[in-house]
C-alpha cells in the first residue's frame, strides 16, 4: 500500500499536468483565435487574445513554482524526475506560445486597419498547419504519446520552408509596388511567428518524448524516428 506521502506527491504530480493542459489550452485558443482575427480582420478578437496573455504568464509563474517544491521537497528519480524536468520547459514554451499568438494578434489589428490587401495564401495553411502541431505536442503530452509527437516533428521543415517562400513573396510584392509595405509586413511579421510557434511545437513534442522514452531526440534527427 502506498504511503500518504506518496499519495500526496502523485496527487501533486497529476494537479501539475492537469495545470499544464489548461494553459496548453490557452494557449492554443489564442493562437487559433489570432489567425480568425487576421483572416476575418476582427480587431475585437485581436484585442481579446491580447488581453488575455496575462493569464497564460499567472500559469507560468504557477508552474515554475510547483517544479521547483516538488523537486526541492519530493526529491523526484527516474520517470517523476523526467516528468517535471519536461514539464519546466513546456511551460516556458507554451508561454512563448502565449507571446507569439500575441504578436499575430498585434499584426491581425493593424493589418484590419490599412486595407483590403488580400492575405497571402500560404499563410492560412501556415496557420492551420501550426495550430495542428500545437494541438498534437499537447496531445502527446496529456496520453504520453511519443508517437504523434514525432508527427510534429517531421512538419517543422515543411513550415521552415513556407516561411521562406512567403517573406521571398512578399519582398517581391513591396519592391513591385511600394504602398503595400506596411501590410505586406505585418504579413512577414505573422509568417515568422508561425514559423517560431512550429519551433515552440516541435520543443515541446521533443519533451513529451524524453517523457516517455528516456531518449532525447532534440539535434539527433536520426532519433526521430523509433528503431526498427
Amino acid at each position: 500500500m502506498a504511503q500518504p506521502f506518496q499519495r500526496h506527491f502523485v496527487q501533486e504530480l497529476d494537479q501539475l499536468k492537469s495545470t499544464i493542459i489548461r494553459m496548453g489550452s490557452l494557449a492554443e485558443h489564442a493562437i487559433a483565435d489570432a489567425l480568425t482575427a487576421l483572416q476575418d480582420r476582427r480587431e475585437d478578437l485581436a484585442q481579446s487574445v491580447i488581453e488575455s496573455d496575462p493569464k497564460i504568464d499567472a500559469f507560468e509563474i504557477k508552474v515554475d513554482d510547483a517544479v521547483v517544491d516538488l523537486l526541492a521537497l519530493q526529491q523526484p528519480v527516474a520517470t517523476d524526475l523526467r516528468f517535471l524536468v519536461g514539464a519546466l520547459k513546456i511551460n516556458t514554451e507554451l508561454e512563448r506560445v502565449g507571446d507569439h499568438a500575441v504578436n499575430i494578434a498585434e499584426s491581425a489589428r493593424a493589418f484590419a486597419r490599412l486595407s483590403l490587401l488580400p492575405i497571402h495564401p500560404e499563410i492560412p495553411r501556415m496557420g492551420a498547419i501550426a495550430h495542428t502541431m500545437l494541438h498534437n505536442a499537447i496531445d502527446g503530452f496529456i496520453r504520453g504519446d511519443a508517437l504523434i509527437c514525432r508527427e510534429v516533428l517531421r512538419n517543422d521543415d515543411l513550415i521552415d520552408e513556407m516561411n521562406k517562400r512567403v517573406v521571398r513573396d512578399l519582398v517581391e510584392a513591396i519592391r513591385k509596388d511600394p504602398s503595400h509595405l506596411d501590410q505586406s509586413l505585418e504579413l512577414i511579421r505573422v509568417s515568422r511567428n508561425l514559423e517560431r510557434v512550429a519551433d515552440l511545437s516541435t520543443n515541446i513534442a521533443e519533451e513529451v518524448i524524453f517523457m516517455a522514452e528516456a531518449r532525447v531526440v532534440k539535434h539527433r534527427f536520426q532519433d526521430r524516428d523509433p528503431a526498427p
